[in-house]
């Protein structure tokens, strides 16, 4: 299971490699299509390995209808309609092409979420690396059977879902062809706040299902992230803005560049930490090695005296013997007069 990887790109994304960090842009452009492409710079310059879009229209979303089932409802989007929500969040598609242009000319990952077969059959043309599964598209089947027919990666978020659900659309998207699947632990919840997050779930969904595991992440820190990848975590998503003064959609939720790029800098200095399974001692280690306890003499002794515990004792420095022979060492004669501050060896002693 640990060394269970897919690859992106050229880049390798598993127990065994470095974590690959995803900004989500979202609608944290404002319709405004030079913040996208300030974003995109911004994902490069903080140390992001890709930056996601999301690939839908309204009318690919919702239908446009005011009543009661479409009006949100105890979120942050209180009050809105669904179809007006996303006429201010959507990434139009013209922009999309020169999106990626641009991310591939600064050589950052462009990829994106479909949310239907239009928006899939628009990105396979766009050429992008992967596609993403949203949370709440978890539970539409034919929609991840489609986009795993392509033949390409897939990362899909488990935001709400049962581990029912999450195995019902993992054998189905590994039905229709997928190879390369990897599943994000997600509360959709926005933002999250710590206390939701159980990030001992990554560890149980590796497990359970033999793919790589990371964490699609709406808490407004960065410990968070931190502790995924303590957590076996390989893969990082988190909303990028330019600036949460800037209202938007999904701004409330994201980072701003200063702060995603602490938690780049956190999360590759974690994985650095965490190392292997190791029990010798390191080049680094070594050095103290000669400051453990060890047995001196600590009075002087003339030839053929005792040792007893008040000439001899376990103190720093470590050039004498190893403490675990105090009780061997006790009752034996000296071999030479011994001056005090002298590591005992076995060549001091009688016999």
């Amino acid at each position: 299971m640990k060394n269970k990887s897919i690859e992106i790109a050229g880049i390798k994304i598993g127990h065994s490699y470095s974590t690959f960090i995803i900004a989500e842009m979202s609608a944290n452009h404002n319709q405004d299509f030079d913040e996208a492409v300030r974003i995109i710079h911004a994902a490069k310059e903080c140390g992001a390995d890709a930056i996601k879009l999301q690939t839908y229209t309204p009318d690919t979303m919702t239908i446009d209808s005011d009543n009661e089932y479409f009006r949100i409802k105890g979120t942050i989007w209180e009050g809105e309609i669904l179809f007006s929500l996303y006429g201010k969040a959507y990434t139009p598609w013209e922009w999309q092409p020169k999106l990626k242009e641009i991310a591939d000319e600064i050589g950052i990952i462009l990829f994106s979420t479909p949310f239907d077969k239009t928006s899939v059959d628009f990105l396979e043309e766009l050429d992008v690396p992967a596609f993403k599964i949203a949370s709440f598209e978890l539970i539409d089947i034919p929609l991840i059977e489609y986009i795993a027919s392509k033949g390409k990666p897939i990362i899909m978020s488990t935001g709400m879902a049962t581990i029912c659900e999450i195995s019902e659309a993992v054998e189905a998207a590994r039905g229709a062809g997928a190879k390369d699947m990897l599943l994000l632990k997600c509360t959709s919840a926005y933002p999250a706040s710590p206390e939701v997050m159980n990030l001992r779930t990554i560890q149980h969904l590796a497990e359970a299902f033999n793919l790589p595991v990371g964490l699609s992440d709406h808490t407004l820190n960065i410990a968070v992230p931190v502790a995924a990848v303590a957590m076996g975590a390989c893969t990082i998503e988190k909303h990028l803005t330019l600036s949460r003064s800037k209202e938007g959609p999904d701004s409330t939720f994201s980072l701003e560049p200063a702060e995603f790029k602490s938690m780049v800098q956190s999360v590759r200095t974690a994985e650095k930490a965490l190392g292997e399974v190791r029990y010798e001692t390191g080049k680094e280690e070594a050095k103290s090695r000669v400051f453990r306890r060890s047995l001196f003499i600590v009075k002087d002794i003339k030839v053929g005296e005792v040792f007893t515990e008040k000439n001899v004792r376990s103190i720093r420095p470590g050039h004498g013997l190893p403490p675990k022979f105090f009780k061997e060492v006790i009752g034996r004669r000296a071999s030479q007069d011994i001056e005090k501050g002298v590591p005992l060896s076995w060549s001091l002693i009688s016999g």
